[in-house]
């Protein structure tokens, strides 16, 4: 049975502002992530296979972590109420308590046990004083200092981490190394997860050439492809890379139709702008519910969205600018939210910080400008930040160096020498 699908005239008809021909990047933002829907489809997997995988239900917890009290620290388990004294305390030492084997006498009034870090509390004590506070241990008695601990000191409580039936993780969470720790003190072997979400990219253009290929004149390396490729690997994708497809309308309708029915999502780059002399806008808006934007940024103006349909098969469709730093960009700021939203994943915005412009920054106000930057920290411990050089939106050289992206805002001017802007590190990202 087909999918009823929202239309994208459906979607646009909430926005006031609403214009194709002059889109702002935030309302370009709220079409595609109001437009498309999770895919829904769950697989389990061993816990060694989860990390980066996008949690499918809620873990909750069915043990007290930890399941008892117990030491946090080496040292001597003692009955608080024998701090009361004002003077130093000596106690007669009874046993010892180690990690994995319990102590199991009760201590009484002027007694403590020997306890390692993790030793489980011995009846009767409730409070841990670490060895190098103590003074002539032997191995019948010890001494503790005045003031040395109070009540309670160095003492984990039973469930302070994890109490039974809480919620440990919530589904959406992308499991990192400390969730795969958090898990595997629960004693959970086997993880849900989002299946990972299928994706095909291609390139088209008759001057596109792939690595190995001769490169006649008038023609380029597909660089695109590559970037796609790092950029949808880092989001955990499954990737079917399509290659590069010619300027001719049976190919790209067999590209389109294999791409749709093979993947979740399609990501084409070229062949977008008003003056390509291709077919590429016109298969996509033959087979699908399709708009064509222009987006108040730079780099990255030209962009396709929607969904494509094929033998009754779907997919959502994001047409690229070719221009190789435009791709990254467009794929940044508008794509990786759209692609994390499609894999259930509960994933904030991409954090911003504040840096001090090095240099004067000529803006035009009415678009959103990503300029590549090169962040660091001056001799007063401030963040800075300078521009890497020309920002044409082909010189992907620029983007190698960069370690961040500069967002210079929708309403915002032009920035003077010293003026605080935001910064989009890659770290992580790229």
């Amino acid at each position: 049975m087909t999918e009823t699908h929202r239309a994208l005239s459906d979607v646009v008809s909430c926005l006031s502002d609403y214009d194709p021909d002059a889109l702002p990047v935030v309302l370009a933002q709220q079409v595609i992530r109001s437009f498309i829907q999770p895919v829904n489809a769950i697989e389990k997997v061993a816990i060694r296979a989860a990390l980066d995988r996008i949690l499918a239900t809620d873990i909750v917890s069915p043990i007290n972590v930890p399941a008892h009290d117990n030491s946090a620290m080496d040292g001597y388990a003692l009955r608080g109420s024998d701090l009361i004294v004002d003077t130093d305390l000596t106690l007669r030492v009874i046993g010892s308590a180690y990690a994995g084997r319990i102590y199991e006498g009760v201590v009484g009034s002027g007694e403590c046990v020997r306890i390692m870090t993790g030793g489980v509390m011995p009846d009767g004590c409730d409070t841990v004083v670490p060895q190098e506070f103590t003074h002539n241990a032997t191995h019948d008695s010890v001494t503790l200092p005045v003031g040395v601990v109070k009540t309670g000191d160095n003492r984990r409580l039973t469930g302070e981490d994890l109490a039974v039936d809480q919620a440990a993780l919530q589904q959406g969470k992308i499991l990192r190394p400390a969730d795969l720790g958090l898990l595997a003190s629960l004693g959970v072997a086997e993880v849900p997860v989002q299946r990972r979400l299928r994706v095909a990219f291609f390139s088209t253009g008759d001057e596109l050439r792939s690595i190995g290929e001769p490169l006649d004149a008038g023609c380029i390396y597909d660089s695109n492809r590559y970037t796609l490729y790092g950029m949808l690997t880092r989001l955990g994708c499954d990737l079917i890379d399509m290659g590069v497809i010619k300027d001719d309308p049976a190919a790209l309708e067999a590209a389109f139709r294999n791409a749709c029915e093979n993947a979740d999502a399609v990501i084409t780059s070229g062949g977008v702008s008003v003056g390509a002399a291709d077919y590429t806008k016109q298969i996509m808006a033959q087979l699908g519910d399709v708009t064509f934007w222009k987006i108040g940024m730079r780099p990255g103006r030209p962009m396709a969205f929607g969904r494509i349909n094929s033998n009754g098969k779907s997919a959502i469709l994001f047409g690229l600018p070719g221009n190789p730093v435009a791709v990254m960009v467009t794929f940044y700021f508008l794509v990786r939210d759209a692609l994390l939203h499609m894999m259930g994943a509960n994933a904030a915005a991409l954090p911003l910080l504040r840096a001090r412009a090095q240099s004067a920054i000529r803006k035009k106000a009415g678009r959103t400008e990503y300029q590549r930057g090169i962040l660091s920290t001056d001799a007063s411990g401030q963040q800075q930040v300078r521009i890497t050089g020309s920002q044409g939106s082909g010189i992907l050289r620029s983007m190698s160096e960069a370690n961040c992206m500069v967002v210079l805002h929708h309403e915002q001017g032009n920035v003077a020498a010293g003026d605080a802007v935001d910064v989009l590190l890659f770290e992580g990202l790229l």
